[in-house]
């Protein structure tokens, strides 16, 4: 609750506000009113015992009044921002970090600023929104524009870490993190009202943002946030490359592949439809999988990303494909998943399917032993691809569907939903199914609002030539907000695909990102798949209120493409275990948790080491945090892991002596075969290895920036 202290603040400075309360006409919405209809909850103090509330309240009365406009174009007589661009500006970050800091334990009183303009707010909250809207109330105006820059620059590092160079605040952000993983929302109103999401890139295009760290969707659309911190070992800043194998497959696509679905079709006098599978004769040739590796490998040194087109995969094939990828190193697999129902007559599913490693990191030789069940997250496709009259004579599939039939794909339909994977250095991914790329939905609006680093998406289309619709749609979002977008589609679909008067094109896949441009992507004769070298850097981020810009962000082109034809030779098969992947040691939200929090462990290690031991006690089960904002206790599981990390801080601390950051990372950074260690301490000790090194990675960026 906010003390006693921080309430005369508030009091102080409504009595100290000039203007007279107005109130609005009967039934015409007010600030206040206009909040309610779209929170359900009244305007109340208790809002600025969480930044991200005070965020969301000032982002829907501003986005509802247009009042952005005026920092672009103030009333006359006025000038923005208030007291100049250098000096508002480092007053905003000033009083957001410290206000991230009242956050953790709310002792003390509140930034200053914050008192003063959310005074200001509440003497006005009744007065009309036409009020504010024609900017005949610049005072409420001003309040509510610095208390929206305040309110975002207290969400620095809420999701993306080390969005934030000093360390004020950690356990606070760790508490929203988790927050934001058992909810979908940084902010504690309902995530089906109003939903604070984090904001990953703005627009390098000039158009206007008015926030930089955190953005308001106003849609029921669940959105579910992972934090998987799979990345390269070593804190060398110059590593932030990643190489992925494009395995555009089947390379060869039947018209018997394609079948519909027997006594599916309707309406025959009139514009009849039916339904179709897409059910490839072969299955997924693992064999080959193995010699693609070995080439690749031999090319580059390693594989990290594996990438398979939309519906390349089938559910059985998972637990075989992902044990090939594990003793190869690969941490990363993102391929299309085709499952049929297990109902008879029922309509199967069409997923993007992401596996993640347990090991979190590139391996170099073959591995001896399996990792583990890999973390698996599922992205479903949103829209049935609907093939009429045209796209069958260009498919050549009149011999399996009639083309006077407009043919529907036999998939169930979910509720919509978009999962956001932040993996490794930051690399922030969002993964599509084929039609969703090209729908102006609630998801592409969610895409726009936080700009990940790469879209990518999953195709069963023709070629993805720049003159296509998929590059069309790419270009949307490489322009604004700025993600790099590859497209990757089967080379057997590319061959099939021949309009009249075309001849087939080998363009797999599509590249496009907002530095380097478009790059088209073929597969080469005697090739079976592509390997794409993307790199990172440095993004600025940039706000049109006129805050400074800040250089916190980053950004993935292409480097290279290599063509990769499978060895000749195989993998030596180790002594891997029989039957299925052992069990789960924890889901992806735990994980997903559990690394936020040792990402706090990480920033108060390096600023103020005796603050460990508190960071640790706030993650455990008990804590008073958590009924506050209502979320459910860690599972025992978690709770376990959080308890292994504590006993590697015990064990790398000095005896008489206080414990290192870089003692720590020294201590963790061992072999992983440590004798007798549990799978659960083994993946505590990952996490905080890859937390640790990618925190250190970044100072020692900050520390070459000039």
């Amino acid at each position: 609750m906010i003390s006693e202290s921080s309430r005369e603040q508030v009091r102080s400075a409504i009595a100290a506000a000039d203007g007279s309360q107005a109130h609005g006409r009967l039934g015409e919405p007010t600030l206040a009113s206009t909040w309610q209809g779209v929170a359900g909850s009244l305007v109340g103090d208790e809002l600025l015992e969480w930044p991200p509330d005070v965020f969301a309240l000032t982002d829907v009365i501003l986005e509802r009044a247009e009042a952005y406009r005026f920092v672009l174009s103030p009333p006359d007589g006025v000038l923005w921002p208030p007291g100049g661009e250098a000096s508002w500006s480092d007053a905003v970050g000033r009083a957001g970090r410290r206000w991230s800091a009242w956050a953790e334990d709310r002792d003390g009183e509140l930034p200053e600023l914050v008192a003063e303009k959310w005074g200001i707010f509440r003497e006005r909250a009744e007065i009309p929104l036409e009020q504010l809207a024609d900017g005949r109330d610049w005072r409420i105006c001003e309040a509510l524009l610095t208390l929206h820059a305040i309110a975002d620059e207290a969400c620095a590092g809420l999701f993306v870490a080390l969005d934030r160079s000093d360390r004020e605040g950690c356990v606070y952000r760790a508490r929203d993190r988790e927050l934001l993983a058992r909810t979908g929302s940084l902010a504690r109103i309902h995530p089906q009202l109003v939903r604070v999401l984090p904001k990953i890139r703005t627009p390098p295009t000039g158009r206007a943002s008015f926030s930089r760290y955190a953005c308001v969707c106003r849609s029921d659309l669940e959105t579910r946030w992972h934090r998987l911190p799979a990345r390269h070992r070593g804190i060398d800043p110059r590593a932030q490359h990643v190489e992925l194998l494009l395995l555009p497959w089947p390379l060869r696509v039947r018209e018997s592949d394609f079948r519909a679905v027997e006594g599916s079709v309707q309406r025959l006098a009139k514009e009849p439809f039916g339904f179709f599978e897409f059910v490839p004769e072969e299955r997924l040739d693992l064999d080959l999988v193995d010699r693609m590796l070995l080439a690749a490998r031999d090319e580059v040194g390693r594989v990290d990303v594996v990438l398979l087109p939309e519906s390349a995969v089938e559910e059985s094939e998972l637990d075989a494909l992902e044990a090939l990828l594990d003793r190869h190193g690969v941490v990363y697999l993102q391929a299309g998943l085709r499952k049929r129902s297990r109902r008879p007559g029922g309509l199967g599913s069409n997923q993007m399917h992401v596996g993640v490693n347990p090991r979190l990191d590139q391996s170099g030789p073959l591995a001896s032993s399996r990792s583990g069940h890999w973390f698996h997250i599922r992205q479903d496709k949103h829209h049935r691809w609907s093939l009429d009259e045209r796209q069958i004579y260009q498919y050549h599939l009149g011999g399996a569907l009639h083309p006077h039939v407009r043919w529907w794909e036999a998939i169930e339909v979910p509720r919509r939903s978009v999962h956001v994977m932040q993996v490794g250095e930051g690399i922030t991914i969002v993964s599509l199914v084929c039609e969703d790329l090209a729908q102006n939905d609630d998801v592409a609006e969610v895409i726009r609002s936080i700009g990940p680093s790469i879209v990518s998406t999953a195709l069963l289309d023709g070629p993805q030539l720049a003159s296509r619709w998929s590059a069309r749609y790419a270009s949307v979002l490489a322009d604004d907000p700025g993600s790099a977008v590859m497209t990757l589609t089967s080379f057997g679909m590319a061959q099939r695909s021949k309009p009249s008067g075309h001849d087939a094109s080998p363009v797999i896949a599509l590249w496009k990102d907002p530095a380097r441009g478009t790059r088209e992507i073929s597969l080469e004769p005697g090739a079976q798949g592509v390997l794409l070298t993307i790199c990172g850097a440095r993004a600025t981020r940039r706000s049109a209120d006129g805050r400074w810009p800040v250089d916190s962000g980053s950004y993935y082109f292409d480097v290279a493409v290599h063509q990769i034809r499978a060895s000749d030779a195989h993998s030596e098969s180790p002594n891997l275990p029989s039957g299925g992947p052992p069990p789960q040691v924890i889901d992806v939200d735990d994980l997903t948790i559990l690394t936020g929090w040792a990402e706090a462990l990480a920033e108060a290690l390096a600023d103020s080491p005796t603050r460990a031991q508190a960071v640790l006690a706030a993650a455990r089960p008990g804590a008073r945090w958590r009924p506050d904002l209502g979320i459910a206790e860690p599972s025992p599981r978690l709770s376990d892991a959080i308890d292994s990390i504590e006993r590697e801080l015990v064990a790398a601390t000095p005896p008489g002596g206080a414990l290192s950051l870089d003692a720590l990372l020294l201590a963790v950074r061992d072999d992983d075969d440590r004798p007798g260690e549990s799978p659960l301490d083994r993946l505590a000790r990952r996490v905080l290895r890859s937390t640790l090194e990618q925190f250190c990675t970044r100072q020692a960026e900050e520390a070459g920036s000039p």
